[in-house]
């Protein structure tokens, strides 16, 4: 496989799809939404198919039937939460199904893998902000030797990334049709180091990481109940409880001066149309606690009395 980087993983993520037929591709709804602006700015259609109520991923008979039913330029694959299980016998159903059909495994929220067991047509990572390494920038991926890879070069203008940002946190925190004009936004220009230097920034960045996390982490898993921590394989990206008292309880963090995320929403009726019952319901309960260097173990034991306060 070849190796190919970016700014941004987006940057390859645009520059991959927008030399494809503009055929739709079949997107998981709990999605970064930079993820489908790329597709927008691209001129790619898309889909988005429900996630398993079960695994917390793409629904893999949904997008089967999906598959079987219409013509697909490809189908993006993302591990929620930095899950990193990858379902291989899935991906070769796909590809029975339809061998011209592109295969792009997400794993931008996974660990940082620098020698990937072959599993997609593309294998996609990000070192950037708020990733598992967070480097401020970067993205790299591993490209199928059959596929032609030719990055692309686009203007950029970084108050236009601002502006769109602003635009589509606008759009999913009021669940508005996010209207896409198109801008300067995507930075796609050379990396910045080559690849030995980024390889070993990486290296570096991952045993830091992942010891910080892993002291946070227990604290949290020490701290809060069981019964809404999820599985430790979802825990590594940030560590994530899921609640029916949501909305108190993040406004309850927030009013003792600490924070916490909500991520992905669904980005169906959003983005594209289409009903995702699985990933309303998944965004509407969990909320994810910081365990990277923005945080301590001070402010992690502070957030889980503040938790264990509001349930």
């Amino acid at each position: 496989m070849q190796i190919v980087q970016a700014p941004r993983a987006s940057a390859i993520l645009y520059s991959l799809i927008a030399r494809q037929p503009p055929l739709p591709w079949l997107l998981p709804a709990n999605i970064c939404p930079i993820v489908p602006i790329t597709f927008l700015k691209a001129h790619i259609p898309f889909e988005f198919a429900d996630i398993s109520a079960s695994s917390l991923h793409m629904d893999q008979e949904q997008a089967l039937e999906r598959v079987k039913a219409g013509k697909f330029g490809g189908l993006l694959y993302a591990h929620t939460y930095g899950e990193p299980s990858t379902p291989q016998a899935f991906f070769a159903e796909i590809k029975e199904l339809d061998p011209d059909l592109l295969i792009v495994d997400d794993r931008c929220l996974c660990q940082p893998d620098l020698e990937p067991i072959p599993s997609a047509d593309v294998i996609l990572y990000s070192t950037g902000y708020a990733k598992i390494v967070d480097l401020g920038h970067g993205g790299y991926a591993f490209i199928d030797d059959r596929l032609s890879y030719k990055p692309a070069y686009l203007p950029f203008n970084v108050r236009h990334h601002e502006e769109i940002e602003r635009q589509y946190k606008a759009a999913v925190q009021d669940r508005l049709k996010f209207d896409y004009q198109d801008c300067d936004w995507l930075e796609s220009g050379n990396s910045q180091v080559n690849w030995p230097e980024y390889r070993v920034q990486i290296e570096s960045g991952l045993k830091t990481s992942l010891a910080g996390r892993s002291l946070i982490n227990q604290i949290y898993e020490n701290a809060l109940p069981k019964e809404i921590q999820l599985p430790e394989q979802y825990q590594m990206w940030r560590f994530n409880i899921r609640v029916k008292e949501k909305a108190r309880i993040l406004g309850a963090i927030f009013e003792e001066g600490l924070f916490a995320s909500s991520h992905y929403a669904s980005l169906a009726g959003i983005m594209a149309d289409g009903l995702t019952p699985q990933a309303d319901s998944l965004a509407g309960e969990v909320i994810n606690l910081f365990n990277d260097f923005h945080f301590d173990e001070k402010k992690a034991q502070k957030i889980c009395d503040v938790i264990i306060r509001n349930l």
